[in-house]
């Protein structure tokens, strides 16, 4: 077991060394001089060249990298005598807009993203396996195409449309939801929910209708296995044969693409933070992208790349505690 962890440890490393020199290639060597952008338009050349100096960029690129890497380990100084400036770890430099560091900046946004993500996957992953569950159950029957037809509509809305038909709808034409604005929860719970509310049901939508056709076509087959036969053979109660024997079986697979789902959501919903004027890190990204922020975009990607692979290997721990079979294959 302790093998199986450390080869997934180490290729977590890999993986996100691997991005943050792919990250910093883009975005330090193939895009424009960060020097003129943080000068600005009327800058003069002695200007331009001071500023690479205190960034480091007059330097060779392995030299840039490492300094980079090392940053995110211990820290990094930029500048030097009396105009230098101390970056603690992890440091991801500073904003070419804001001159704020870009760890800081994500910090306060994160909150609101894993909000966001956290709501909407309760949501998709109740609505998704119940639905899936509820249909395998009636499988040909009304109900099953009536589920069918409700996750087909919903895998087909894109996420702005639906948000912009429920703004419309629910906010400006019902009043029934405010527009989404900056309420803590301990100010005001009532209204930190409905903020989020519509977020919520956007992101829930299409990810519940995918889950809600993966749990039945994994329920559906785990149902033809013949340890299955055997136990409605044996004469147990179909809730014991469904819960026990079908349903757990048929969860590993959505325990995969959960793991996924929302890990990639931690690193910010772009549209639906957008769409809803959602100060997170999709937002961020959105806002730094259009200015050309290149230490927040890269901070964004590896921040997001971060969760993708500690969610897989999350994944991979709760695999050797559902799927005995993983379990054994790890202990070999």
């Amino acid at each position: 077991m302790i093998r199986f962890f450390a080869n997934r440890f180490l290729g977590m490393i890999i993986v996100l060394f691997l991005v943050a020199l792919f990250t910093f290639v883009i975005f330090f060597v193939l895009s424009p001089d960060p020097a003129v952008q943080v000068c600005g338009k009327n800058c003069t050349p002695e200007r331009i060249d001071q500023i690479r100096l205190n960034l480091g960029l007059d330097q060779p690129f392995w030299t840039q990298f490492w300094t980079f890497i090392s940053g995110l380990l211990v820290g990094r100084t930029y500048g030097e005598g009396a105009g230098i400036i101390e970056c603690a770890a992890p440091c991801l430099g500073y904003s070419f807009q804001s001159g704020q560091q870009v760890t800081d900046m994500m910090v306060q946004r994160l909150p609101v993203t894993a909000t966001v993500a956290i709501g909407a996957s309760v949501l998709w992953l109740l609505a998704g396996v119940a639905g899936g569950v509820l249909s395998a159950v009636k499988e040909g029957k009304f109900l099953d195409r009536f589920v069918a037809g409700l996750t087909l509509t919903g895998m087909s809305i894109p996420n702005y449309v639906l948000a912009l038909v429920m703004q419309f709808v629910l906010v400006v034409t019902l009043g029934w939801l405010p527009f989404p604005q900056a309420v803590k929860f301990v100010d005001n719970p009532t209204q930190w929910f409905l903020n989020f509310l519509m977020p919520w049901i956007v992101l829930a939508v299409g990810y519940s209708a995918v889950y809600t056709r993966l749990t039945r076509a994994n329920v559906i087959d785990t149902l033809q296995e013949n340890y299955v036969r055997t136990a409605r053979a044996k004469g147990l109660k179909p809730s014991l044969v469904w819960r026990r024997h079908a349903l757990r079986p048929a969860l590993t697979p959505i325990v995969t693409i959960f793991g996924m789902d929302f890990a990639g959501l931690l690193g910010g919903a772009l549209i639906t933070e957008t769409v809803f004027g959602l100060n997170g890190i999709g937002k961020m990204a959105a806002d730094s992208i259009t200015k050309n922020d290149q230490p927040v975009i890269m901070g964004v990607t590896l921040l997001a790349a971060f969760f993708v692979v500690v969610g897989n290997m999350v994944v991979d721990l709760l695999y050797t505690a559902i799927d005995p079979r993983v379990r054994m294959a790890a202990n070999a």
